[in-house]
């Protein structure tokens, strides 16, 4: 069974670091490099910058699958849509559609606040993410390349899909 909770404590923030450092590494190394993996899980999934994006509006959520946490999210309201800015899940729980019920979540949420669409961006060369996304109604609409500091990029394509 999936189960999505608030991340709203120092201990929740900790259990999604954790979990970054692991999926990141694992999955990330090969695209972006080690050095580029260390640099973003320090700026932005470290205990403090999570405790400051929570701050600033933008809501974590941890999944837990048979009573483990498994996975995490995040997402911000923007002017006319829900942005999705994190959605992983350990390699070992992937095929147990925790992502599926992750998105549901999100979509629900989305409707709840009355926004029509969800909006997120995904590496150019994460192609099972890119699949599976484009798998349950989301359509590439731009390539884009942020600057990230430090002599970095994050080298992205923006996917959006329409609600309702």
């Amino acid at each position: 069974m999936t189960t999505i909770l608030p991340a709203l404590t120092g201990e929740n923030f900790t259990v999604i670091a954790d979990l970054a450092e692991t999926i990141w590494t694992e999955h990330y190394t090969p695209i972006i490099g080690a050095k580029q993996v260390a640099y973003m899980l320090n700026k932005f999934q470290s205990v403090s910058a999570i405790q400051n994006q929570v701050e600033k509006g933008i809501s974590y959520y941890l999944i837990s699958f048979q009573d483990t946490y498994v996975g995490y999210f995040s997402f911000s309201i923007e002017e006319n849509h829900l942005f999705l800015s994190k959605l992983y899940v350990l390699k070992s729980a992937r095929g147990n559609k925790i992502g599926k019920a992750a998105l549901s979540f999100i979509e629900e949420q989305a409707e709840a606040l009355e926004l029509n669409k969800i909006k997120l961006t995904v590496n150019k060369y994460n192609t099972n993410a890119i699949k599976a996304y484009e798998k349950i109604g989301f359509i590439n609409i731009e390539a884009i390349v942020q600057d990230i500091g430090n002599g970095f990029v994050m080298d992205d394509y923006v996917l959006e899909k329409n609600l309702g």
